[in-house]
């Protein structure tokens, strides 16, 4: 069965279990989708900042790019641990033979950027989701502002967690181009992340 499709307690179970998977970066994705999660609600609410057709108006699109978003966040809990789980498996092929070798390397590779690929993905949806917060912060119900930074600081802990795997997976990767490339992108990525969210919280004590 799924991780999504876990009742909250048995998801709870796989999380504290000694299994590796999940692990970090599904809770990640996990922190981020409830995030998203949380400003959808406050940007649903029937109450806004003014009660003007601009707030509804604003409110209503910011929904709709959350809830594809929170898709995307809510799909990687299960593609972080199958991306682990492949990388584990492409460990465990045979290198008795220089062909066997070879093979094994370059599938250990593959699975290493798909590995990575998630959590970065992890952290591109928090940074818009984070774009979508601030809209939600100023057009949102002034009594609902602490489930908006709740929201806020999920976002922003799941695109920290998901940088810390990126940054694990990188490592191992043998490809310069694709490791510098990828490396710069998550450190901007999480510069980003800040400063959105000083913006959004800004946005709450007006």
């Amino acid at each position: 069965m799924a991780l999504v499709d876990l009742p909250l307690q048995q998801l709870l179970s796989r999380f504290s279990s000694s299994d590796p998977t999940p692990g970090g970066g599904s809770a990640s994705a996990l922190a981020s989708a409830t995030g998203a999660s949380l400003l959808m609600m406050v940007a649903g609410l029937q109450k806004t900042r003014t009660q003007s057709d601009d707030d509804r108006a604003a409110l209503g699109a910011a929904a709709a790019a959350l809830d594809g978003i929170r898709r995307r966040l809510t799909d990687a809990i299960d593609a972080d641990a199958a991306a682990y789980n492949a990388v584990v498996g492409a460990y465990k092929l045979p290198k008795a033979t220089p062909d066997e070798q070879a093979a094994r390397s370059a599938a250990i590779q593959r699975a290493l950027q798909a590995a990575t690929d998630v959590p970065l993905d992890v952290m591109k949806q928090s940074v818009r989701a984070l774009e979508e917060a601030t809209v939600v912060a100023a057009h949102g119900y002034k009594s609902a502002a602490s489930d908006v930074g709740v929201a806020i600081a999920l976002l922003t802990a799941g695109a920290t967690g998901a940088k810390l795997n990126v940054d694990v997976n990188i490592e191992a990767i043998t490809d310069a181009a694709y490791r510098t490339e990828v490396g710069a992108d998550s450190r901007d990525l999480l510069e980003t992340i800040g400063t959105i969210a000083e913006r959004a919280e800004a946005l709450l004590r007006n």
